[in-house]
This record gives C-alpha cells, sequence and structure tokens, in this order.
C-alpha cells in the first residue's frame, strides 16, 4: 500500500445470517451445507475506496445503509465476508456509545483498560490520565462505575480517551449527537486540529456538518457505494434523494449545466454611491442567478430568478455588508397550492448555513392561495451581515403546506453567488454592524 494511503476498502462485502427460530442454528451447525437455515442478509456489497493522510472523509446514509458495519470492520471488530481493508497507523474509534466500556469498571479503570486496548503502556497512560480526566470534564464520577453515567458522560469519557492516544487515523460515529453544545464545540476543535496531520473517518446524519468538517463524502445505500465524490456535491445528492423517498415522486436530480465554467458577471456597480471608502469596507459582489443550478423537487413549481434589490426597486450587483437589502425570489406555479413557503438560505463554501428564513411564520394564520398559472414574487428585507472575504451562494426552494409537514415542489442549491471581496470582519463565520463601541477610563 502507497505511503501517502491511511485506508484502503476494495471491494468490501458482509453477510449476516438471518435465523427465524433460535433452533435453526442448532440445524444449521449438523446441515453440513445440504440445507440452509437461514437468510442472507448483505449489509455492504462490493465497497471500495481510499483515504488518504490527512484527508477527512465523511460517510452518509440512511439508517440501515451499512456505516456501522464498515466502520466496524475498518476498527477490525468484525471481519468481512469477501474484500479486503488495509490501514496504515493506529486507529481509534469512537462507535456505538457505550462500546468497549466495562460498566462495573469505574471511569478511572475504563480510561487505563481502553488505552491499553488502543495500544498505550500503562506509563503513557498515567502520564496522559490528568489531561484525559479534564478533557472529559466529568468530575468526581470519573472514580465512579460507568453504569452510573448519562449517556453524554460516557460520550465526554470516550472521546477523552481517543483524544489522547497520539493516534493516525480516527473514527467517528453518530455518538457525538447525545454530547451538549459546549462539549461538542470542544470535540469539534479537537477533531479540526487532528485534520492537519491524520485521516478522519466522520459519520454523521447532518450533512451541514459532514460538509463543515470533511473534503470527500461516501454515500452508502442499502449497503453499495451510491456516490463517492467531494463532501458538498454527494451531500446535496443525498439530500435530494432523501427528500424525494420521503414525499414521493421521481428520484431525479437535475445537475448544475454541462461541467462547464462560467463567467460570473454583475449587474450593476453601486459603489459609487456609498460614501464610506475604508478600505475594510465589506464590499460584497452579487451575482446573477444561475438558471442552470442544480435542483430537486416535485415540480409543481419553478423558481425562475432570484435577485437583489436595494430600496427603490433598482436590481443591485455590489452591496456593502451592513446594508438594508431586498432579496426577490419569483416563482412561477404550474399547480394549485393552498399554502406555499418560499425560503432562502445563505451558505459558506463550505457549506455551513449562515442565516436565512422562509414565508411560513409570517403567512401561517393567512396563507397565500395560488391557482396554477400564477406567479408568486416573495421580498425578504434584511440588513446584510458583514461576511469575511471569500464566496459564499444562496439556496432558494418553494414548497406546499407547513414547517413541518410539506412537499417540496423545487430546492435550488447555489442558485446566486455573493463574493465578498474585502471585509472587517475578524472572527466568526459573520459580523454584524456595532450600534456603538465605547471605552471609559475612571
Amino acid at each position: 500500500m502507497s505511503s501517502d494511503i491511511a485506508i484502503k476498502v476494495e471491494n468490501l462485502s458482509k453477510c449476516f445470517h438471518i435465523y427465524d427460530k433460535p433452533r435453526d442454528r442448532v440445524r444449521q451447525l449438523f446441515a453440513r451445507g445440504d440445507k440452509k437455515y437461514y437468510r442472507e442478509f448483505w449489509a455492504l456489497k462490493e465497497v471500495s475506496f481510499e483515504i488518504k493522510k490527512g484527508e477527512t472523509v465523511g460517510i452518509i446514509g440512511r439508517n440501515g445503509s451499512g456505516k456501522s458495519t464498515l466502520l466496524q470492520i475498518i476498527c477490525g471488530t468484525l471481519t468481512p465476508t469477501s474484500g479486503t481493508v488495509e490501514t496504515h497507523g493506529r486507529i481509534a474509534a469512537l462507535l456505538e456509545l457505550g462500546s468497549g466500556f466495562n460498566p462495573e469498571f469505574t471511569g478511572r479503570e475504563n480510561v487505563y483498560m481502553n488505552g491499553a486496548v488502543l495500544g498505550l503502556s500503562k506509563q503513557e497512560i498515567d502520564a496522559k490520565f490528568d489531561d484525559i480526566a479534564a478533557f472529559a470534564d466529568i468530575g468526581d464520577f470519573i472514580e465512579q462505575p460507568v453504569k452510573t453515567y448519562s449517556s453524554g458522560m460516557m460520550v465526554r469519557l470516550a472521546f477523552a480517551v481517543i483524544a489522547h492516544v497520539d493516534a493516525d487515523i480516527l473514527v467517528v460515529d453518530e455518538a457525538l449527537a447525545v454530547g451538549d453544545a459546549v462539549f461538542t464545540q470542544k470535540c469539534m476543535r479537537f477533531l479540526r486540529g487532528f485534520m492537519q496531520r491524520g485521516a478522519l473517518l466522520f459519520v454523521s446524519h447532518d450533512s451541514a456538518a459532514v460538509m463543515g468538517l470533511c473534503s470527500l463524502a461516501v454515500w452508502l445505500q442499502t449497503g453499495s457505494m451510491r456516490m463517492l465524490g467531494d463532501a458538498k456535491t454527494v451531500c446535496e445528492a443525498y439530500l435530494a434523494s432523501t427528500y424525494i423517498a420521503i414525499h414521493g415522486g421521481q428520484e431525479q436530480m437535475i445537475v448544475a449545466g454541462n461541467g462547464e465554467t462560467k463567467t460570473k458577471q454583475a449587474i450593476r456597480d453601486v459603489r459609487a454611491d456609498i460614501i464610506d471608502r475604508s478600505t475594510l469596507r465589506n464590499d460584497i459582489r452579487v451575482f446573477c442567478f444561475d438558471p442552470e443550478a442544480a435542483r430537486f423537487g416535485l415540480g409543481g413549481a419553478e423558481i425562475v430568478d432570484v435577485g437583489l434589490f436595494n430600496a427603490v426597486g433598482e436590481r443591485i450587483g455590489w452591496v456593502v455588508g451592513g446594508e438594508t437589502v431586498h432579496l426577490r425570489i419569483h416563482c412561477v406555479l404550474h399547480e394549485p397550492m393552498a399554502s406555499p413557503i418560499v425560503g432562502f438560505l445563505v451558505k459558506d463554501r463550505l457549506g455551513q448555513a449562515l442565516f436565512g428564513d422562509n414565508t411560513y411564520l409570517s403567512y401561517a394564520t393567512k396563507p397565500v392561495s395560488v391557482a396554477g398559472g400564477d406567479n408568486l414574487t416573495t421580498e425578504f428585507v434584511f440588513q446584510m451581515p458583514i461576511l469575511p472575504a471569500g464566496d459564499f451562494t444562496v439556496t432558494v426552494s418553494i414548497a406546499d403546506g407547513s414547517q413541518h409537514d410539506h412537499v417540496q415542489h423545487q430546492w435550488i442549491h447555489d442558485a446566486m453567488v455573493f463574493q465578498s471581496v474585502s471585509s472587517s470582519v475578524c472572527s466568526g463565520l459573520v459580523g454584524i454592524p456595532m450600534m456603538d463601541i465605547s471605552m471609559s477610563k475612571k
């Protein structure tokens, strides 16, 4: 295996035997291959991919798609039916909640047991124990049996251990979902630091987390690898497929254009109207609506235009962070809708959602009923946040129903692009205009 490859999975398959009755297991022992008393369930089928050192790969898929089985085989706790897995370096894993812990042992005893399993000597664990306990931050419970822990405390201790074993490959399953917000952020900071030196395999149902953390993604569906590629593309395709599977309709993802690079052209430059000439002014270039952007939905409505406008109704191609803007979304209805919902979401280049809104709350008690053939224009008026330098995209959608029970008629990824040319943001994902900043000396 090449020295820069951390994990290589080749034609991996896993079959489980399903017995209808306990006695069928005994019958099978004496059948000598003459008859099968079980049904075959293929949890994985011919899965192949590689992870290089320093890469972060997300594994996504619905429940039962084979994600956990894949991780267990990579970690060596399951053997494959066919195919091979090659790994290079020490693997640390956080799989099912509480896996690897003895509930009768104290937290301290489990730290030593897990550290030994991961290849650390007692002396090494002694040297790291105080740091592990501080990271877990469970106080005196470190001396109590693990069976007395809450799910959050168990995750804290398990993650603290794998964070201090100097692993080359880190495998993290959905277990982080039960942690509190403060600890989850601590874990994310550690993971981002680990990504600079090791290979990370990250499993989550949260596609935004996968897009924000991972460079690549593997989409598993009923045991097979449905898609492998950059995290943003794979997660968007998975989102479209999941929605269609839940709400019905034809599963079809219309991909953006023909793969050619388009020249982004601004419509109008309004910088001459702005007095502020500071070099730190948040100049944001606004590009045209892309009618060929990737989309999905049942097709009862079509979004035909998205644009930013100023207070007098002029379409603008340039805006400054902190200014009031009007985001207009123009739709054509192909069928009647009793309660249309139009919304938008602004994301950064990693696909992380920064801000957005929809019309549901404003019209929950007085829905705007529309007929097939009608045009529907929605306008959102807001103060543009101060954006860090970089590229941002606007996702738009139109649905029919309520916030939690609706039919998605069209969802367009990256319908429009913002490009923040310069910025005063020094920290955080976005900035906000300060009403006042003062210092006083007494």
